[in-house]
């Protein structure tokens, strides 16, 4: 898909805020080319706030967008939706202060948006590329953005609990890969930390229909949709904050352990140090020169399932 897409016409979507617990009402309505992912806050007079690097706020649970003193929370999921689907405009329209939660994923946003569908505009679209290798770190935490010829994403993460401990995942993403092995992955959190949480005015609207819930014994309620759904979800989580660069992004990116923060950092060392990708009558690098940097990530993240649709 070369040239710029938006929905063909307004989503709606009612659902419940995780962290808030507020009832929210949003629409996707169709926006020009080159308008980017704008939210705008019904609520509040229709003060907009821009899907991009310089909006990001809050981002230790979830990521929460804010501009003038006005935000909106827990975007990543709606966001991660329409990256995946390839809508790259889009004015997003809510009445409170949160997205829905909803199921806990991105599949009832993928969902809304395919049963309206979306169209193709007259505009060509201008991946980010990456020249060299970037890294990002936060302790034993890490990010490596990697030159390649496709949006890659290898992912683990290793928690010190027998239900979810280490896994790992790898794909080249397009929107079959991500509607069938992503967007159904679900949030989750573990019971022991609910409490705490729910003490500091968090997880308000949280319940076991929008979220897997791990406690000590094993999983709370209901079974998982894939053995390895945690590390899925992280993904879904990379893409809908990677969607905040205002650009599709050609680059193979590694994370181990990642979180929102995390993203959040490599998302602004990426907007600034990214370029535009080479036209199509550039002379392009030959395959090797992509390949050489393949080993980096090995180290980062070994043995990953290889997803695919």
């Amino acid at each position: 898909m070369n040239q710029q897409r938006t929905v063909r016409r307004t989503v709606e979507i009612d659902g419940v805020g995780l962290h808030s617990g507020a009832q929210t009402r949003v629409e996707i309505v169709p926006a020009p080319p080159n308008h980017g992912l704008v939210f705008s806050r019904r609520d509040l007079g229709g003060a907009e706030i821009p899907a991009t690097p310089d909006a990001i706020g809050d981002s230790s649970l979830a990521t929460t967008l804010e501009r003038d003193g006005v935000s909106v929370a827990t975007v990543e999921h709606l966001l991660a939706a329409l990256q995946g689907l390839g809508v790259d405009n889009a004015r997003i329209d809510v009445d409170g202060p949160e997205i829905p939660i909803l199921d806990g994923s991105a599949a009832p946003f993928v969902d809304a948006i395919r049963r309206v569908g979306t169209t193709a505009q007259r505009a060509p679209r201008r991946p980010l590329t990456v020249k060299r290798p970037m890294t990002v770190r936060d302790g034993e935490r890490a990010i490596l953005a990697l030159p390649s010829r496709e949006f890659r994403i290898s992912y683990a993460i290793d928690f010190p609990h027998p239900a979810i401990g280490y896994q790992a995942v790898a794909l080249s993403l397009d929107e079959e890969v991500f509607s069938a092995s992503i967007a159904p992955a679900r949030t989750f959190c573990l019971l022991r930390d609910v409490q705490a949480m729910r003490a500091s005015g968090r997880a308000r609207g949280g319940s076991l229909d929008n979220a897997v819930v791990v406690g000590d014994e094993g999983i709370v309620g209901g079974a998982l949709r894939f053995r390895d759904e945690f590390v899925r979800h992280k993904v879904l989580d990379l893409i809908g904050d990677l969607a905040l660069l205002g650009a599709p992004l050609q680059a193979h990116v590694v994370v181990f352990k990642g979180g929102h923060r995390l993203h959040a950092q490599l998302v602004r060392r990426l907007r600034a140090g990214a370029v535009v990708a080479e036209t199509a009558a550039s002379r392009p690098h030959p395959p090797q020169w992509y390949d050489r940097f393949a080993h980096l990530g090995e180290r980062l993240v070994p043995r990953p399932s290889v997803l695919t649709a």
